[in-house]
């Protein structure tokens, strides 16, 4: 039977080859985003205030969108990187996104490097310092030796495998018995106190706004690697962003469903120290799954954990150098992609060294620094879909740049919350 007698309607199976090897930018947005947003903060929210926080998760991915969707949209548009798009703006704009691109890229790669280790001492009883270093030579040698290809192929796997462990754990957590006390008063989370991990949890929710620029970087490379994709058109490219940045909205809710379900209002708090928290973290699931299910479900979250590490090192060390490239008017380079990831490796292990294994201090560092970068990155990003440089039919139209400053509005009102709050309340 060939694929012109399976037709439905007008969709074939040849249709679904063609959307399923488009795929794979989107999704590695989706793996960059489930990460720390996803299996800390949101988690933590649900367990600490029980889903008070939902409608808050649901905005800040809402309002975020137009900035994230620039990088498909700008490049299935014009066949360019976001990257060029700046600079097309004018060089200082390169060079605002380079700098902040540098501090973040740093701050997040040891984040999620000691993220990965804590998840990884579920099976070696090894220091979290030490093993961190594990997790990035070994994202260092994955990177520099499959490349693109092997991050896109293991990423589409562990990303089914979380997502059909979670969706499990979150129907299977109906039939729990709920912990709460009658008499349980959920604490407000609208109050002085809590505006830090307010703040940290919308930083990387769902994910730093750089990471359009990395996705713009991604798409060029499929196209480069699958000649067949060279022709990808802006409706496939929207199509594969949106699949993975819904559903990285969609499990967003789903981990603070967990937290809001197992541990809100147990008297349980999540722990600072990195290996602590992996333990609790495996102990939420396992208590809805079962305990047969504990070291799965660890093998799951320490492949995703790792997988989100090996995005992020790939997609700032691309951006950083890219951005050096188009600013020094250099060749592409493999050695200089090479070197940059260790430094950035190097410079990140520093930082974890400084924390001494404190993952929760070290991730809502980095999640606060993200959301005030993230007013310049969406600004940016913003400017450049509503420029005249673009072609009329790819730029944005009124509804979209109406959105754009809605949640422009909203990153600045909190940011200059958040520095009242840090100078003058705290």
């Amino acid at each position: 039977m060939n694929d012109t007698m399976l037709n439905l309607k007008g969709f074939s199976f040849t249709h679904l080859r063609h959307l399923m090897a488009a795929m794979g930018p989107g999704v590695l947005v989706a793996a960059a985003a489930i990460g720390a947003s996803h299996l800390v903060a949101s988690t933590r929210a649900g367990a600490e205030f029980g889903w008070q926080l939902a409608w808050l998760v649901v905005l800040v991915n809402l309002l975020k969108y137009p900035f994230f969707a620039a990088g498909a949209r700008y490049t299935a548009a014009t066949g360019e990187s976001l990257l060029e798009g700046y600079l097309r703006q004018g060089k200082g704009y390169l060079w605002l996104f380079s700098l902040l691109n540098l501090v973040a890229a740093i701050a997040s790669t040891a984040g999620v490097s000691m993220l990965s280790a804590a998840m990884l001492t579920q099976f070696v009883p090894l220091g979290i310092d030490i093993l961190s270093f594990i997790v990035l030579c070994a994202s260092l040698l994955l990177l520099l030796l499959g490349r693109y290809s092997l991050l896109d192929r293991m990423t589409k796997v562990v990303m089914a495998l979380l997502t059909l462990g979670t969706l499990t754990a979150a129907a299977m957590m109906l039939g729990v018995e709920s912990v709460l006390d009658k008499d349980f008063v959920s604490p407000s989370p609208w109050q002085w106190a809590y505006l830090g991990f307010l703040i940290a949890m919308m930083g990387w929710m769902p994910a730093p706004i750089e990471v359009s620029a990395w996705n713009s970087l991604w798409l060029l490379e499929k196209q480069r690697i699958n000649q067949q994709q060279a022709a990808l058109s802006a409706a496939q490219a929207r199509l594969d962003f949106d699949i993975g940045y819904w559903l990285t909205a969609l499990l967003a809710l789903v981990f603070l469903s967990l937290g809001a379900g197992v541990m809100h209002g147990s008297g349980a708090s999540f722990a600072d120290s990195g290996a602590q928290f992996a333990g609790q973290l495996i102990s939420l699931y396992a208590s809805v799954l079962g305990e047969w299910s504990r070291m799965l479900i660890a093998l799951v979250a320490l492949l995703c954990i790792f997988s989100t590490t090996v995005t992020v090192l790939d997609g700032y060390s691309r951006t950083l150098d890219a951005g050096w490239r188009l600013l020094l008017e250099r060749r592409p380079s493999g050695k200089r992609l090479a070197g940059i990831m260790l430094v950035m490796s190097l410079l990140a292990l520093l930082l974890i060294l400084f924390f001494k294994g404190a993952l929760l201090s070290l991730l809502e560092l980095v999640m606060i620094q993200a959301f005030m970068t993230t007013c310049i990155f969406a600004w940016l990003n913003l400017r450049l879909m509503s420029s005249k440089t673009l072609p009329t039919e790819a730029r944005y139209g009124r509804g979209m740049q109406l959105w754009g400053w809605l949640g422009l509005s909203y990153l600045f009102g909190f940011a200059l919350l958040f520095i009242y709050w840090y100078f003058y309340i705290k």
